[in-house]
């Protein structure tokens, strides 16, 4: 491998540098990165993996559509090879947006079409984007404070699909498909047992599994822990992970595998335990379950919950199981969520009175408690600059203070939203650099 990208990832383990050269781009400034013998990395927002065989190249991934002439650029500073394959290893579009170059040329060079294999349900996930389209592109601009996201409604088909395993041979090359379910229904893993090689996808990605996504649709926590697992059985010499660099060395690989999967494990037994006995969300969301094993787990440097929560793949094992009724009966025909905190401030003595109270609280250290009582105030008196200041300095607390980028995404965007009725601004001029400023 790459000597600099192999002492970086090694660094990275084991908590002595961090990710940021990787998310900035520095590490594909270059080109592709070595591997070993005929493998190449492209290290982009969804990493792509390059394997030349003497039957042409084939791709496990194609990257994002910001990156794609980049892709294509750097796969031809190496070598003219048709490109034979590409393999998604799921549908989200920082995994599948990459091979319009390559289509394009092999069309003008009268090469062979390229052949996009996938699991059978990434058909059945570019039509949900299709009719959602709107939706999604509202969701990630929020998720990663990102203005500018639109959503895509283009998707290259895959045109040979799979249920469960699939073994492809392209000249030198043998890589084992199989399908498992975890942060996505149309997941892929690729083996190469004669090299060694596993591409995991987005299974392990350098953090806490991203099984409780709130604003996304149902993650698989049991079935996600099982293909960790039956991946770190393999004996895997070299992981490249869909996210973040490559780990090396079978020991490592199978210590980080089999830790997200106690992570995900630990997590959701508790849930079903508790569901079993009757207790309702609120009290499994604080019962503790997050114990002093996965505590530690989490402090990891490879494995910190610093892009989903606990708490949320927590959520999820419940809506898997629960649906949406959450115990509290209140909540089954509620009334208006205006009206509610209309009667809360009120009672309180009005919005100010809440929003100052919530003010209090985010002094002394209690922000979720805080975040309750001034979204009521703001709720109650959506006018009110004073109260959607207040709204915006504490959850502009609550971001600040979050670990998780899908937290941070929600509680930045409703700071902003807040700041903006106050000025009678947009939104989005409030956000700088990708954070919140007052």
């Amino acid at each position: 491998m790459d000597k600099e990208l192999e002492d970086y990832a090694d660094r990275v383990w084991r908590g002595e540098d961090q990710l940021f050269a990787y998310f900035k781009g520095e590490l594909r400034k270059d080109g592709l990165r070595r591997i070993g013998d005929g493998v190449w990395m492209w290290p982009a927002t969804g990493n792509v993996y390059v394997f030349e065989t003497g039957a042409g190249l084939v791709l496990f991934d194609t990257g994002d559509r910001n990156t794609a002439l980049g892709l294509h650029a750097a796969v031809r500073a190496r070598t003219t090879a048709p490109v034979a394959a590409a393999v998604y290893s799921h549908g989200h579009i920082d995994h599948v947006l990459g091979l319009t170059p390559f289509d394009t040329e092999a069309a003008d060079r009268a090469d062979p079409a390229v052949m996009v294999v996938a699991h059978s349900a990434v058909s059945d996930r570019f039509a949900r984007y299709r009719l959602t389209g709107g939706y999604n592109a509202v969701v990630n601009q929020r998720q990663f404070r990102a203005p500018g996201i639109t959503w895509p409604t283009v998707y290259r088909e895959p045109d040979r699909t799979y249920r469960d395993e699939l073994t492809l041979r392209f000249g030198d090359l043998t890589m084992e498909l199989r399908h498992g379910r975890g942060e996505t229904d149309d997941a892929t893993i690729g083996w190469i047992p004669e090299r060694r090689i596993l591409c995991c996808g987005d299974f392990y990605a350098w953090n806490a599994p991203n099984a409780g996504n709130p604003q996304k649709v149902q993650r698989y926590v049991s079935e996600w822990a099982a293909a960790l697992r039956g991946m770190a059985n393999l004996g895997a010499e070299v992981l490249l992970p869909g996210h973040g660099v490559p780990i090396v060395g079978a020991d490592r690989i199978r210590e980080t595998l089999l830790a997200s999967a106690t992570v995900l494990t630990v997590l959701h037994d508790g849930v079903v335990a508790r569901m079993n006995a009757g207790q309702s969300l609120d009290e499994i969301l604080h019962a503790g379950l997050v114990t002093p094993e996965v505590a530690e787990l989490l402090e990891r440097p490879w494995l910190r919950p610093s892009y989903d929560d606990p708490e949320f793949i927590i959520r999820n094992v419940w809506r898997r199981y629960g649906g949406w009724y959450d115990g509290d009966p209140s909540t089954v025909k509620p009334a208006p969520r205006a009206s509610v905190a209309a009667e809360l401030a009120g009672l309180a003595g009005g919005a100010r009175r809440l929003a100052g109270r919530a003010l209090e609280l985010a002094g002394a250290g209690d922000l979720a408690l805080a975040g309750h009582l001034v979204e009521w105030a703001a709720q109650s008196s959506p006018d009110d600059p004073d109260v959607q200041r207040a709204r915006a300095q504490v959850f502009g607390r609550l971001e600040a203070e979050a670990p998780s980028l899908m937290a941070r995404g929600i509680y930045a965007w409703a700071a902003a939203e807040s700041q903006a009725r106050a000025d009678g601004s947009d939104p989005w001029s409030t956000m700088r650099g990708g954070r919140w400023a007052p």
